[in-house]
Protein backbone atom coordinates (compact mmCIF):
# COMPACT_ATOMS: atom_id res chain seq x y z
CA UNK A 1 0.00 0.00 0.00
CA UNK A 2 1.18 3.32 -1.12
CA UNK A 3 0.97 6.56 1.27
CA UNK A 4 0.08 10.01 0.25
CA UNK A 5 0.21 13.35 2.15
CA UNK A 6 -2.01 15.89 0.49
CA UNK A 7 -0.18 19.37 1.54
CA UNK A 8 -2.49 22.40 1.48
CA UNK A 9 1.14 24.16 2.77
CA UNK A 10 -1.00 26.06 5.25
CA UNK A 11 -0.47 25.38 9.51
CA UNK A 12 -2.25 22.06 9.32
CA UNK A 13 -1.00 19.80 6.67
CA UNK A 14 2.66 21.42 6.96
CA UNK A 15 2.04 20.40 11.04
CA UNK A 16 1.24 16.76 9.23
CA UNK A 17 4.07 16.87 7.20
CA UNK A 18 7.05 17.49 9.96
CA UNK A 19 5.30 15.51 12.18
CA UNK A 20 5.62 12.35 9.58
CA UNK A 21 9.27 13.77 8.95
CA UNK A 22 10.00 13.34 12.15
CA UNK A 23 8.61 9.93 12.94
CA UNK A 24 5.93 10.95 15.28
CA UNK A 25 3.23 9.17 12.79
CA UNK A 26 3.96 7.05 10.33
CA UNK A 27 4.06 4.97 8.41
CA UNK A 28 6.65 7.60 6.17
CA UNK A 29 4.33 9.35 3.65
CA UNK A 30 5.90 7.91 -0.13
CA UNK A 31 5.11 11.29 -1.14
CA UNK A 32 3.79 14.63 -0.68
CA UNK A 33 1.15 16.34 -2.91
CA UNK A 34 0.87 19.82 -3.49
CA UNK A 35 -2.25 21.12 -6.11
CA UNK A 36 -1.41 24.60 -6.76
CA UNK A 37 -3.95 26.77 -8.01
CA UNK A 38 -1.47 29.43 -9.03
CA UNK A 39 -3.12 31.71 -7.27
CA UNK A 40 -1.70 31.55 -3.60
CA UNK A 41 0.25 34.69 -1.94
CA UNK A 42 4.36 34.72 -2.55
CA UNK A 43 4.63 33.63 1.39
CA UNK A 44 2.42 30.69 0.56
CA UNK A 45 5.07 29.39 -2.08
CA UNK A 46 8.05 30.60 -0.26
CA UNK A 47 6.94 28.45 2.40
CA UNK A 48 6.79 25.60 -0.02
CA UNK A 49 10.33 26.15 -0.80
CA UNK A 50 11.52 25.74 2.85
CA UNK A 51 9.13 22.82 3.35
CA UNK A 52 10.14 20.80 0.66
CA UNK A 53 14.18 21.13 2.17
CA UNK A 54 12.82 19.58 5.84
CA UNK A 55 10.93 16.29 4.13
CA UNK A 56 12.66 12.95 3.70
CA UNK A 57 9.93 11.77 1.04
CA UNK A 58 9.12 14.01 -2.38
CA UNK A 59 7.06 16.99 -2.78
CA UNK A 60 5.03 16.85 -6.27
CA UNK A 61 3.71 20.19 -7.30
CA UNK A 62 0.47 19.81 -9.47
CA UNK A 63 -1.76 21.99 -11.51
CA UNK A 64 -4.79 22.05 -13.56
CA UNK A 65 -3.85 25.78 -14.72
CA UNK A 66 -4.37 29.02 -13.48
CA UNK A 67 -7.63 29.45 -11.70
CA UNK A 68 -7.21 33.48 -11.73
CA UNK A 69 -6.40 33.35 -15.72
CA UNK A 70 -9.17 31.05 -16.14
CA UNK A 71 -11.76 33.57 -14.39
CA UNK A 72 -10.61 36.25 -16.49
CA UNK A 73 -11.09 33.98 -19.51
CA UNK A 74 -14.20 33.02 -18.20
CA UNK A 75 -13.69 29.50 -18.07
CA UNK A 76 -12.92 26.53 -16.89
CA UNK A 77 -10.28 24.24 -16.71
CA UNK A 78 -11.24 21.88 -19.81
CA UNK A 79 -11.71 25.50 -21.69
CA UNK A 80 -15.32 24.96 -21.49
CA UNK A 81 -18.27 26.60 -19.48
CA UNK A 82 -16.84 29.59 -16.88
CA UNK A 83 -15.17 27.42 -13.66
CA UNK A 84 -17.33 28.49 -10.69
CA UNK A 85 -15.81 30.71 -7.45
CA UNK A 86 -18.75 31.19 -5.23
CA UNK A 87 -18.16 34.82 -5.47
CA UNK A 88 -21.19 36.67 -3.67
CA UNK A 89 -23.88 37.84 -5.76
CA UNK A 90 -26.32 40.98 -5.54
CA UNK A 91 -29.23 39.41 -7.80
CA UNK A 92 -31.45 42.48 -9.91
CA UNK A 93 -34.23 42.66 -6.96
CA UNK A 94 -31.40 43.10 -4.34
CA UNK A 95 -31.58 39.71 -2.97
CA UNK A 96 -28.34 38.23 -2.05
CA UNK A 97 -27.04 35.05 -3.44
CA UNK A 98 -23.90 32.87 -3.85
CA UNK A 99 -22.33 30.91 -7.06
CA UNK A 100 -21.72 27.36 -6.92
CA UNK A 101 -18.25 26.10 -5.66
CA UNK A 102 -16.58 23.96 -8.45
CA UNK A 103 -13.14 25.23 -7.81
CA UNK A 104 -12.16 23.44 -5.37
CA UNK A 105 -13.06 20.25 -7.21
CA UNK A 106 -11.70 21.36 -10.30
CA UNK A 107 -8.35 22.88 -9.00
CA UNK A 108 -7.44 21.24 -6.48
CA UNK A 109 -9.17 17.45 -6.14
CA UNK A 110 -8.40 16.60 -9.85
CA UNK A 111 -5.15 17.41 -10.06
CA UNK A 112 -4.46 15.03 -6.80
CA UNK A 113 -6.81 12.23 -8.35
CA UNK A 114 -4.20 12.41 -11.48
CA UNK A 115 -0.94 12.57 -9.80
CA UNK A 116 -2.18 9.87 -7.29
CA UNK A 117 -3.03 7.39 -10.35
CA UNK A 118 0.27 8.49 -11.64
CA UNK A 119 2.72 7.66 -9.05
CA UNK A 120 0.57 4.19 -8.77
CA UNK A 121 1.37 3.44 -12.17
CA UNK A 122 -1.96 3.80 -13.72
CA UNK A 123 -3.15 5.43 -16.70
CA UNK A 124 -5.69 7.53 -16.58
CA UNK A 125 -9.50 5.32 -17.33
CA UNK A 126 -7.30 2.13 -16.15
CA UNK A 127 -9.32 0.10 -13.47
CA UNK A 128 -6.83 0.24 -10.28
CA UNK A 129 -7.68 -2.63 -7.45
CA UNK A 130 -9.79 -1.52 -4.22
CA UNK A 131 -7.94 0.02 -1.27
CA UNK A 132 -4.11 0.56 -2.81
CA UNK A 133 -3.53 3.64 -1.24
CA UNK A 134 -4.03 5.83 1.84
CA UNK A 135 -4.27 9.56 1.76
CA UNK A 136 -3.72 11.92 4.76
CA UNK A 137 -5.72 14.83 5.01
CA UNK A 138 -4.78 17.84 7.14
CA UNK A 139 -7.84 18.08 8.99
CA UNK A 140 -7.78 18.61 12.97
CA UNK A 141 -10.39 18.22 15.97
CA UNK A 142 -11.77 21.68 15.62
CA UNK A 143 -12.68 21.29 11.86
CA UNK A 144 -13.79 17.40 11.93
CA UNK A 145 -17.10 18.59 10.34
CA UNK A 146 -15.03 18.45 6.97
CA UNK A 147 -13.71 14.56 6.96
CA UNK A 148 -15.15 13.11 3.85
CA UNK A 149 -14.95 9.49 2.44
CA UNK A 150 -13.06 9.43 -0.40
CA UNK A 151 -14.78 8.81 -3.86
CA UNK A 152 -11.99 6.76 -5.18
CA UNK A 153 -12.63 3.14 -4.10
CA UNK A 154 -8.91 2.40 -4.74
CA UNK A 155 -8.09 4.89 -2.18
CA UNK A 156 -8.82 5.41 1.41
CA UNK A 157 -8.75 8.63 3.42
CA UNK A 158 -6.67 9.14 6.71
CA UNK A 159 -6.99 12.26 9.10
CA UNK A 160 -3.53 11.22 11.26
CA UNK A 161 -4.38 15.18 13.19
CA UNK A 162 -7.83 13.71 14.28
CA UNK A 163 -6.08 10.32 15.45
CA UNK A 164 -3.58 12.31 17.34
CA UNK A 165 -6.68 14.67 18.59
CA UNK A 166 -4.90 18.05 17.59
CA UNK A 167 -6.97 21.24 16.99
CA UNK A 168 -5.07 24.11 15.10
CA UNK A 169 -4.07 25.38 18.09
CA UNK A 170 -2.31 22.34 19.27
CA UNK A 171 -0.68 22.32 15.64
CA UNK A 172 1.18 25.86 16.26
CA UNK A 173 2.17 25.22 19.68
CA UNK A 174 3.78 21.66 18.10
CA UNK A 175 5.24 23.61 15.80
CA UNK A 176 6.75 26.45 17.93
CA UNK A 177 8.39 23.61 20.14
CA UNK A 178 10.20 22.16 17.22
CA UNK A 179 11.53 25.80 16.58
CA UNK A 180 9.85 25.97 13.41
CA UNK A 181 8.28 29.30 12.04
CA UNK A 182 4.87 29.60 11.62
CA UNK A 183 3.56 28.55 8.24
CA UNK A 184 1.40 31.43 6.44
CA UNK A 185 -2.51 31.08 5.70
CA UNK A 186 -2.58 28.84 2.39
CA UNK A 187 -5.82 29.95 0.60
CA UNK A 188 -6.40 31.58 -2.92
CA UNK A 189 -5.81 35.40 -3.05
CA UNK A 190 -9.38 36.76 -4.33
CA UNK A 191 -11.05 33.48 -2.41
CA UNK A 192 -14.83 34.41 -1.35
CA UNK A 193 -14.26 32.59 2.42
CA UNK A 194 -11.79 35.34 3.27
CA UNK A 195 -12.83 36.58 6.93
CA UNK A 196 -12.03 40.67 7.42
CA UNK A 197 -8.20 39.39 9.36
CA UNK A 198 -7.48 38.00 5.75
CA UNK A 199 -8.46 40.59 3.52
CA UNK A 200 -6.18 42.67 5.99
CA UNK A 201 -3.40 40.88 5.92
CA UNK A 202 -3.59 40.77 2.03
CA UNK A 203 -4.28 44.32 1.72
CA UNK A 204 -0.65 45.02 3.40
CA UNK A 205 1.07 43.31 0.29
CA UNK A 206 0.27 46.09 -2.16
CA UNK A 207 0.69 43.07 -5.02
CA UNK A 208 -1.75 40.89 -3.54
CA UNK A 209 -4.35 43.74 -2.81
CA UNK A 210 -3.88 45.57 -6.56
CA UNK A 211 -4.48 41.54 -7.84
CA UNK A 212 -7.59 41.21 -6.10
CA UNK A 213 -9.10 44.51 -6.60
CA UNK A 214 -8.29 44.14 -10.48
CA UNK A 215 -10.38 40.53 -10.60
CA UNK A 216 -12.80 41.77 -8.35
CA UNK A 217 -13.66 44.21 -11.01
CA UNK A 218 -13.70 41.82 -14.02
CA UNK A 219 -15.85 39.45 -11.94
CA UNK A 220 -18.53 42.16 -11.37
CA UNK A 221 -20.74 41.35 -14.61
CA UNK A 222 -20.08 37.83 -14.96
CA UNK A 223 -22.78 35.69 -13.26
CA UNK A 224 -23.57 32.99 -15.59
CA UNK A 225 -27.83 32.48 -16.07
CA UNK A 226 -28.40 35.66 -14.68
CA UNK A 227 -28.32 39.17 -14.15
CA UNK A 228 -26.85 39.59 -10.82
CA UNK A 229 -23.52 41.54 -10.16
CA UNK A 230 -20.63 38.97 -8.45
CA UNK A 231 -18.01 40.42 -5.92
CA UNK A 232 -15.44 39.05 -3.92
CA UNK A 233 -16.10 40.52 -0.47
CA UNK A 234 -19.18 39.31 1.57
CA UNK A 235 -20.62 42.76 2.01
CA UNK A 236 -21.41 42.68 -1.37
CA UNK A 237 -19.37 45.89 -2.13
CA UNK A 238 -16.05 46.58 -4.38
CA UNK A 239 -13.28 45.34 -2.28
CA UNK A 240 -11.51 48.77 -3.46
CA UNK A 241 -14.11 50.56 -0.91
CA UNK A 242 -15.02 47.58 1.26
CA UNK A 243 -14.23 49.43 4.95
CA UNK A 244 -11.56 46.51 6.50
CA UNK A 245 -10.66 48.76 9.82
CA UNK A 246 -11.42 47.00 13.07
CA UNK A 247 -13.52 48.22 16.25
CA UNK A 248 -9.89 49.10 18.28
CA UNK A 249 -9.61 51.05 14.94
CA UNK A 250 -12.35 53.42 16.01
CA UNK A 251 -11.71 53.43 19.95
CA UNK A 252 -13.99 50.20 21.08
CA UNK A 253 -12.70 47.15 22.87
CA UNK A 254 -13.38 44.02 20.28
CA UNK A 255 -14.88 40.93 22.40
CA UNK A 256 -15.80 39.08 19.60
CA UNK A 257 -12.67 38.94 17.51
CA UNK A 258 -13.37 35.00 16.50
CA UNK A 259 -13.67 35.24 12.58
CA UNK A 260 -13.46 32.31 10.57
CA UNK A 261 -10.12 31.14 9.55
CA UNK A 262 -11.33 29.95 5.86
CA UNK A 263 -12.67 27.27 4.12
CA UNK A 264 -9.80 25.65 1.64
CA UNK A 265 -6.51 26.11 3.67
CA UNK A 266 -4.96 23.62 5.86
Amino acid sequence: MKHFLSLGAGVQSSTMALMAAKGEIGPMPDAAIFADTQWEPAEVYQWLDWLEGQLPFPLYRVTEGSLREDTLRKQNTTGGRFAAVPWHITMPNGDAAMGRRQCTAEYKLKPLVRERRRLLGYAKRARIPAGVCTTWIGISIDEAVRMKDSREKWNVNRWPLIEAGMSRHDCLRWMERHGYPTPPKSACIGCPFHSDREWRRIKADPVAWQDAIEIDAAIRNQARGMRGQQFMHRSRVPLAEVDLTTLEDHGQINMFDNECEGMCGT
